[in-house]
């Protein structure tokens, strides 16, 4: 019996998060991305959730999703509606959760082949809580 899960080839999976980093197959990012189900992930310059506005939210639209997963860092914050209204006059779907919620929810959209993009803040600093959880 085997206990690994399988990842699908070619699908970008979320294998540890931690404060300040997020890892994508073996390679940690500390910084903010966009991470497709497939394809190269791309560097989100917004450090915090008060540097966003709607122009982040419109660089999602170059990657084709059916749903974004907001990952609004550390704590759950949600967006305010102007933000989106790229996505949804392009009726595409988007759920806010942490960060850390963000990841495990990714992974289980990508490995189901769908559609998905994590848009994640990651957080750094005093704020954020000092362990790490591996998916």
């Amino acid at each position: 019996m085997k206990f690994q899960p399988d990842t699908p080839e070619g699908v970008n999976v979320i294998t540890r998060h931690e404060p300040g980093r997020v890892w994508v197959g073996a390679t940690a990012f500390d910084h903010s991305l966009l991470l497709p189900w497939s394809g190269a992930v791309v560097s989100w310059p917004a450090a915090a959730f008060d540097e966003l506005g709607a122009a982040h939210f419109e660089r999602v639209l170059a990657l084709a999703p059916e749903v974004v997963i907001f990952g609004s860092g550390a704590r759950l914050r949600f967006p305010p509606p102007a933000w989106l209204r790229a996505l949804i006059d392009a009726r595409i779907g988007v759920e806010t959760m942490d960060t850390a919620a963000a990841c495990r929810t990714y992974n289980v959209l990508a490995s189901e082949r769908r559609a998905v993009v994590a848009a994640l803040l990651v957080d750094s600093g005093p704020q954020v809580a000092a362990s790490a959880e591996t998916l």
